[in-house]
C-alpha cells in the first residue's frame, strides 16, 4: 500500500499535506567546525551575522545566524567535548537540517510523527538561539532531520 504522504510523481500533491499548522520556514542549518572559517564564503556572497554568537549547553553547540540572503543559515559548531555534529561532519554534510518556525509546537510534532512516519530524534527542549522557545528535531523517514521551533 502507498503512504499518500510519499507518492509517486504525478500523485495528488496535497495528499497526506500537514495542512493547518501554520509551518514558516526559518533556516537552514550548517555543521561545521569553525563558525569564522565556515562563514567567510558566505560573507562574500553577500550573507552577514545576524545578531551576536551563541552558546546553547543542553545540544552542545555554539551557533551563528547568517541572513540578508535567502536562505537564511544557521551555523553550528560542536562545543569541546561534545560530538552532536560528528555523525554530519565525519559523512561531509554540511547543510543538514530545515527548520520551521509553527504556532503550536506539540501539534505539529505529534501531526508529523503520525502523517509521516518520522522519529523523534530530540524531544521538545528550551533553545538558547530562541530566547528560550521550544524546538524540537524530527527525522522524516527519507532521513531529511527537520528542527521545528515553537512561538
Amino acid at each position: 500500500m502507498t503512504d499518500p504522504a510519499f507518492s509517486a510523481p504525478g500523485a495528488d500533491p496535497s495528499a497526506g499535506a500537514l495542512d493547518g499548522l501554520g509551518l514558516e520556514f526559518h533556516h537552514v542549518g550548517v555543521a561545521c567546525r569553525d563558525l569564522d572559517l565556515e562563514a567567510r564564503p558566505f560573507l562574500a556572497l553577500g550573507y552577514r551575522p545576524e545578531g551576536d554568537d551563541f552558546v546553547d549547553t543542553t545540544q552542545g553547540i555554539r551557533g551563528r545566524f547568517l541572513g540578508g540572503l535567502s536562505p537564511r543559515l544557521e551555523l553550528l559548531t560542536a562545543l569541546p567535548g561534545r560530538d552532536v555534529l560528528d555523525p554530519w561532519l565525519k559523512s561531509k554534510v554540511k547543510f543538514y537540517h530545515l527548520a520551521y518556525e509553527t504556532g503550536d509546537l506539540d501539534a505539529t510534532v505529534a501531526s508529523v510523527l503520525d502523517r509521516c512516519r518520522a522519529k523523534l530524534v530530540v524531544a521538545p527542549v528550551r533553545s538558547v538561539a530562541f530566547k528560550e522557545r521550544r524546538i524540537a528535531f524530527v527525522m522524516l523517514p527519507s532521513m531529511a532531520l527537520v528542527e521545528f521551533i515553537g512561538h
